[in-house]
C-alpha cells in the first residue's frame, strides 16, 4: 500500500480506538492512538498474515508486551479483517472477545496474551528462539512502551536475544516520554533507550517521527535486512497523537471520554480523513 493509504488506515485505527473506549467508559486511549501509525503498518503493509487463518502456522506473530494498549491492536485487527468493526463496542463488556488485555484463546489474531508489562518481550523472544530452532522463517515483532522499560524482566530477554543473534525478532518501542505516573524523567527514567539496546547486541534504528508511514516503512526494511543479530526500533511518538486535547496529556493514559470529548475526537478525526 502507498503511504497516503496507510495514513488513512491509521485514521479509522483511531476512530476504532476512540469508539471502543468511548463504549467501554474505561481503557487506555492515550498509548493507543499513539501506537496507531506502527500497527497500521505492521499489520497492512510488514506483517505477512492471513486475516482468514488467524493460526495459520507460518505466519508471522505479533505480541504487544504493552497490553494495556488492546484497543489499539483490536482496532487494527478489526480494520484487516479479523473480525467485525462492530465487535469493538463491546470492549471490557461481559461476554465480550475484546477484554481489557489481549487474549489469545478468545480474540482471532492474537498472537500472546499480554498485561503484565515487561512480560511480553520474553514470550517474542522464545517465539523467535522456537521459530530459529525448527528452522521456521517467519519473524517476530513485539512492541513495547519506554515506561516499560523500567521493567528488570526486559532487559533478561533483550540479553538473552542479543546473546542468541535472534535476527528474525525486531523490538519497536514506542517512546512517547509519558507513562502512568506522569513522565519518564519523573518517574524512573530508562534512557538512552537506543544505547543500552546496543549493549545488548542490537541493531538499532532511531525512528525520528513514528506517526511518518515512510519512516516507518525504512525503519522496518532495515530490520528485515539485518542479519545475526535482533533489531529495536525506538520510535518517537505522541500520545494521544490524532485527538487534539489527548495529545502529550499523561491523565488520557488510562480514561474514557465523555459523550462531548467523543463527539469532539471523532469531529477532528473525521476532518483528519478529508
Amino acid at each position: 500500500m502507498r503511504d497516503e493509504e496507510l495514513e488513512r488506515v491509521a485514521n479509522e485505527v483511531r476512530k476504532g480506538i476512540v469508539t471502543a473506549v468511548h463504549a467501554a467508559k474505561s481503557g487506555h486511549p492515550g498509548g493507543s492512538l499513539g501506537a496507531a501509525d506502527m500497527l497500521t503498518y505492521l499489520y497492512f503493509e510488514e506483517m505477512n498474515i492471513d486475516p482468514d487463518r488467524p493460526g495459520w502456522p507460518d505466519r508471522d506473530r505479533f505480541v504487544l508486551s504493552k497490553g494495556h494498549c488492546a484497543p489499539g491492536l483490536y482496532a487494527t485487527l478489526a480494520a484487516r479483517g479479523f473480525f467485525p468493526a462492530s465487535d469493538l463496542e463491546g470492549l471490557r463488556h461481559i461476554g465480550s472477545h475484546l477484554q481489557g488485555h489481549p487474549n489469545m484463546r478468545d480474540t482471532p489474531g492474537v498472537d500472546m496474551t499480554t498485561g503484565s508489562l515487561g512480560q511480553g518481550v520474553s514470550a517474542a523472544v522464545g517465539m523467535a528462539l522456537a521459530a530459529k530452532h525448527w528452522g521456521e522463517d517467519h519473524r517476530v515483532y513485539a512492541m513495547l512502551g519506554d515506561g516499560e522499560c523500567e521493567e528488570g524482566q526486559v532487559w533478561e530477554a533483550s540479553m538473552f536475544a542479543g546473546n542468541q543473534k535472534l535476527d528474525n525478532l525486531c523490538l519497536i518501542v514506542d517512546h512517547n516520554g509519558l507513562q502512568i505516573d506522569g513522565t519518564i524523567e519523573e518517574v524512573n527514567s530508562a534512557m538512552p533507550l537506543a544505547e543500552k539496546f546496543r549493549a545488548f547486541k542490537f541493531h538499532v534504528v532511531e525512528l525520528a517521527d513514528g506517526h511518518d508511514m515512510s519512516q516507518i516503512r525504512a525503519a522496518l526494511t532495515k530490520a528485515r535486512a539485518t542479519k545475526g543479530a535482533p533489531t529495536c526500533i525506538v520510535a518517537e511518538t505522541v500520545k494521544g497523537r490524532g485527538v487534539s486535547f489527548m495529545e502529550n496529556q499523561v491523565g488520557w493514559h488510562g480514561k474514557a471520554p465523555n459523550d462531548k470529548q467523543y463527539a469532539q475526537a471523532m469531529a477532528e478525526l473525521d476532518k483528519e480523513a478529508q
